[in-house]
C-alpha cells in the first residue's frame, strides 16, 4: 500500500483531464448528492475558513463557496489536478473564495487553530501517513471546529456487498482505464478502499486524535461514509 501511495502524485496527474467525468460517470452521479450532504453540514456562520484537504480539482470546494459565504483554501499534491480546479474556479468567477495550496496533509503551512471547519472527499484514505494526516488536520482546526470526511467503504450487507465488489473490482477498473488510459488508477482506487479502516474502526482513530465528539453516517447502502468530527 505504501507503494501505492508514493506514487499518487503521479498517478493522479496522469488522469487528472478525465477525473471529474470519470467519477460522476462511474458512480452514476451520487457523488454529487455526497458532497452536498457534507457541504450542508459546514458552519455558515461569519464566513468560515474552511481547508479542504486533498481538494483534486476542487469539485467540493467549489460547491461549498456557492452554497454558502466562506473562504476556503484548497489543498492537494498533485499539480494538474490543481491546474484544472483552478480553471474550473476561475470559470464560477469563484477566485475571490478559494485559494488552491500545493503540497502534502502530514505538513500542513498553517498555525495552529487556523480554520472553522477541515474537510476531505475521497481523499483520506490516500494519505501517505494516516495518523500524521489527521494529526495535522486536528491541528489546524478552531477549537470547537468541525472536520467533515466523505469516504468510500465497504457495504455490510452480503447482497450489496458480493454486487458492490463484483463492480468495484471488476466493472470499474474496466471502464476507468479504458476511457483515462491508465488502468493502474482505478485498480488502485478499490485496492485503497478495501484497506482503509472503516465505521467504528476510523471513528477510533478520530478519537484517538483528540476529536471530543464523532459520529459516522452511512451513505447509499454502506457504499460511502460521512464522518464528523469536533475539536
Amino acid at each position: 500500500m505504501e507503494n501505492h501511495r508514493s506514487t499518487q502524485p503521479i498517478l493522479f496527474d496522469e488522469i487528472a483531464p478525465r477525473y471529474d467525468f470519470l467519477n460522476h460517470l462511474l458512480s452514476v452521479g451520487i457523488d454529487i448528492s455526497w458532497r452536498r450532504k457534507l457541504v450542508n453540514r459546514l458552519p455558515e456562520n461569519n464566513q468560515p475558513y474552511i481547508l479542504d484537504v486533498a481538494t483534486g480539482t476542487a469539485d467540493l470546494a467549489i460547491m461549498a463557496a456557492k452554497r454558502i459565504p466562506c473562504r476556503i483554501i484548497g489543498y492537494d499534491i498533485a499539480d494538474r489536478m490543481l491546474e484544472i480546479g483552478e480553471r474550473k474556479i476561475a470559470q464560477n468567477s469563484l477566485t475571490h473564495k478559494i485559494q488552491l495550496i500545493r503540497g502534502s496533509v502530514e505538513d500542513l503551512p498553517f498555525a495552529d487553530n487556523s480554520f472553522d471547519a477541515v474537510m476531505v472527499a475521497f481523499g483520506v484514505r490516500n494519505f501517505k501517513n494516516l495518523p500524521k494526516g489527521l494529526s495535522e488536520m486536528y491541528r489546524v482546526l478552531k477549537p470547537d471546529g468541525i472536520s467533515l470526511i466523505l469516504e468510500f467503504s465497504i457495504p455490510e450487507n452480503k447482497i450489496v456487498r458480493n454486487l458492490y465488489h463484483f463492480y468495484f473490482f471488476r466493472i470499474f477498473p474496466l471502464i476507468g482505464g479504458w476511457l483515462s488510459k491508465n488502468r493502474k488508477a482505478y485498480t488502485y482506487l478499490p485496492e485503497s478502499v478495501q484497506q482503509f479502516p472503516q465505521g467504528k474502526h476510523f471513528e477510533r482513530m478520530l478519537k484517538g486524535m483528540g476529536f471530543r465528539r464523532t459520529t459516522f453516517q452511512s451513505l447509499t447502502f454502506g457504499i460511502a461514509i460521512l464522518y464528523e468530527a469536533i475539536k
